[in-house]
């Protein structure tokens, strides 16, 4: 089994791109990630309905602590110019019931309010994230999954480096599966808050 974190994070780190400001949740945060995940428009594009308080509550929770299990987890994604929580961008551990199996290999996930679709705000803030890995994560491939129909989202996966693999099942229903490959480390100035 491989123990892949380099520097072990307790919380996200913050993250600052030309438009973006990708940081640590905060409780006061839950109601805007709340208002993305419910929109029935934003979801269907994962090929799931908009999900309800508990759902959004437990996914907001699991971001939030992925970080202290694994040294990895979910950013809240504001926009600087207004301070607006736009978006999540997460590296995880689901266990998810998939072929292949991704074990403990980081799974990507970017969801982002139906206002900044195509402002190229996901890519900043998923290309944010990725550098953060590959300078903090020991080298490891980085997994996604992606809804048959999301064709955003696949052209996204494919400028960020992810590679389509054989569809696999999941619940049931057709599913994508990518993979990015491992990548060097890289050297990236540390932000101290």
């Amino acid at each position: 089994m491989h123990s892949f974190p380099v520097t072990t994070a307790r919380s996200a780190p913050t993250l600052e791109t030309e438009r973006l400001r990708l940081r640590h949740y905060t409780k006061s945060d839950f109601a805007a990630h709340y208002a993305i995940l419910s929109d029935e428009a934003v979801m269907r594009q994962l090929g799931v309905p908009g999900l309800n308080r508990e759902e959004n509550w437990r996914r907001f929770a699991a971001s939030v602590g992925m970080w202290g299990l694994m040294g990895f987890g979910g950013w809240a994604v504001v926009r600087k110019a207004d301070e607006q929580l736009v978006g999540t961008v997460s590296l995880f551990n689901s266990w998810r019931a998939i072929e292949p199996a991704f074990g403990e290999e980081p799974e990507m996930g970017w969801i982002f309010a139906r206002q900044v679709h195509g402002l190229g705000i996901a890519q900043e803030a998923c290309r944010a994230a990725l550098d953060w890995a590959d300078a903090a994560l020991a080298p490891t491939p980085i997994w996604a999954i992606i809804s048959p129909d999301n064709a955003p989202s696949f052209k996204l996966a494919e400028r960020l480096g992810f590679a389509r693999l054989p569809d696999s099942r999941y619940h049931d229903e057709q599913i994508a599966v990518l993979r990015r490959p491992a990548q060097a480390l890289k050297t990236v100035a540390p932000r101290h808050d």
